[in-house]
């Protein structure tokens, strides 16, 4: 396998410095695999790039370090001081890789935690800062892959995104500066332009856009997303299905998620908040028959840090009418249940890529509350298509 290079977008954020953390931790053979999906069959068996060789970089808009946010998440347990210490060289190595990002239409939330952004002139130069910063890594590390992953922090809806379904049109808008082309997709165009795969961690726009997904099927690039599915969504697509099967009519579904990390104050702004209500709330629908209530609440708890507590209440109706309830809560931390997946992402496209597979990755659905292409919802099916797409390249 090729030399791989991650750059990730939001590098000095939560998700992505626990990535790098456990990366480098399993390089030292301080932290093992636990909670890698490549880590065990059949997706262990593919010839993918080893974790403890990957190459990270990537952009921010935060002057703290990695390793800063390293030690803040280590006051919560995730990860221990001990593991830190241990990679303390390796973080601080990963720092002098990280360059000044751009908040452009990313909401009042987001940018009022920047401390510096790109302050090219247009939207063009702000683009053409970050293919620099992208070929430089490159260059820089004698990478023959780089692969691109949007961890920032959520973006607001994207109003009108049919205005951008073509290449023509996202380019023509490009040129006249568009003022409402999101971050997130100036990232993915940087990327797709040059042949690099790209993975949109978050709910925001990324490459979703037609004109994005045209590009990438012209220049031959794998890319998926969208909004990782890591905790109360991932219970949902496995046990909506239960219901479902069991011809059990769901009536309401509700569900109220609190967190404390900087993703729970930018979702305090209802703009940011708008794009994750709407990946978390479509899951079910893709599943379940019938009218029924569904809601989901995301509310901002600070004392929580990087930890984060969903409570479900689902009403259904059985046999002879009966009218039952199951309620469930799951605590669990955010950054140790997504970083192992930015690993598993990376290298599962990065396999994709040099292999030719190009465009929109369906095998990859099972990691996303939205995965683009694919309108299977169900848990189970979704992890089919990705066993079957590992044993078809392992001639099982």
């Amino acid at each position: 396998m090729s030399k791989t290079g991650v750059w990730i977008v939001g590098a000095r954020g939560n998700v992505a410095t626990t990535a790098i953390v456990g990366a480098r931790a399993i390089a030292h053979g301080e932290a093992d695999t636990t909670g890698m999906v490549t880590a065990r069959e059949p997706c262990s068996r593919l010839d993918l790039p080893s974790v403890e060789r990957l190459i990270f970089g990537g952009h921010d808009i935060r002057r703290t370090s990695v390793l800063e946010t390293a030690r803040t998440l280590s006051e919560n347990g995730i990860p221990s001081r001990e593991t830190v210490d241990a990679v303390r060289e390796d973080l601080e190595a990963v720092d002098e890789r990280i360059e000044v990002g751009t908040a452009v239409n990313c909401g009042n939330a987001v940018t009022d935690l920047a401390d510096e952004t790109l302050r090219e002139p247009s939207v063009e130069d702000v683009v053409e800062q970050i293919r620099s910063d992208y070929r430089s890594f490159a260059r820089e590390n004698d990478l023959d892959r780089i692969v691109v992953v949007n961890a920032a922090s959520s973006e607001p809806p994207l109003s009108n995104p049919e205005r951008y379904d073509t290449l023509s049109a996202f380019e023509g808008a490009m040129a006249d500066d568009d003022s409402d082309l999101p971050a997130s997709s100036l990232y993915a165009y940087a990327a797709l332009v040059d042949g690099r795969p790209y993975v949109n961690f978050t709910p925001s726009t990324g490459s979703a856009l037609g004109g994005l997904v045209e590009l990438a099927d012209k220049n031959g690039v794998p890319h998926m997303g969208r909004d990782a599915k890591t905790g109360e969504t991932l219970v949902k697509s496995a046990l909506a299905p239960m219901f479902a099967s069991r011809n059990l009519r769901v009536r309401s579904w509700e569900g109220h998620n609190i967190l404390g990390n900087a993703d729970g104050e930018v979702l305090e702004d209802e703009e940011n908040e708008a794009g994750k209500l709407e990946t978390k709330g479509g899951v079910l629908e893709g599943i379940l028959d019938g009218d029924f209530h569904n809601r989901v609440r995301i509310d901002y708890a600070p004392p929580l840090a990087d930890w984060k507590t969903a409570w479900d209440d689902i009403r259904f109706d059985g046999f002879l009418g009966t009218r039952m309830k199951m309620q469930f809560t799951w605590e669990g931390s955010d950054s140790a249940l997504a970083a192992p997946l930015v690993l598993d992402l990376v290298r599962l496209v990065a396999f994709a890529d040099e292999r030719g597979e190009s465009g929109l990755q369906p095998q990859l659905a099972s990691f996303f509350k939205q995965p683009l292409g694919v309108d299977e919802h169900d848990l189970s099916l979704q992890f089919d298509r990705l066993r079957e797409y590992a044993n078809s390249h392992t001639g099982e």
